[in-house]
């Protein structure tokens, strides 16, 4: 491993632990040109995840894409960010644990929107309109709508 502060390639491991989440390892090293200490996070490698877009294009599954979406859509709700952190893991394990290697943004999308509808009304209005991009004042009613008569 690479030292972030004089770029030697050659580091000890100090002390190493399973992150949060459980997914990752945690691990503190220090460099034996410098003597710095850095963190480490070690993740299992898996098969890429291609997300086919609206206009058919594809590119790798990004995780902060999904994050970023969820973040805008809960900015100054009382969603903590640990929930958030928890839908995006889940939607991500989601779409890892299924045997499809290609999936749709549009997939991705109803999965967020899903878990956002149970957590905070406003904030799945939010990423709906961005999402469904809503054209005008009636599609924003009729979504509005569909959610008070699921009430």
């Amino acid at each position: 491993m690479r030292c972030p502060y004089c770029s030697h390639d050659e580091s000890k491991v100090i002390d190493s632990r399973p992150a949060d989440d459980g997914e990752r390892i945690r691990r503190r090293r220090e460099c034996l040109k410098c003597g710095r200490r850095f963190t480490t996070h070690e993740t299992v490698e898996t098969i890429p995840l291609i997300v086919v877009k609206r206009d058919k294009s594809r590119e790798p599954f990004d995780r902060s894409k999904l994050m970023s979406g969820l973040l805008r859509a809960c900015e100054k709700r009382p969603v903590p960010f640990e929930t958030i952190e928890g839908i995006t893991n889940e939607i991500e394990t989601k779409l890892q644990s299924s045997l499809e290697r290609e999936v749709t943004a549009a997939k991705i999308g109803e999965l967020a929107m899903e878990s956002l509808k149970s957590i905070d009304e406003v904030s799945y209005v939010r990423f709906a309109s961005v999402y469904r991009q809503f054209k005008d004042i009636n599609t924003f009613l009729e979504e509005l709508n569909k959610l008070l008569t699921e009430k």
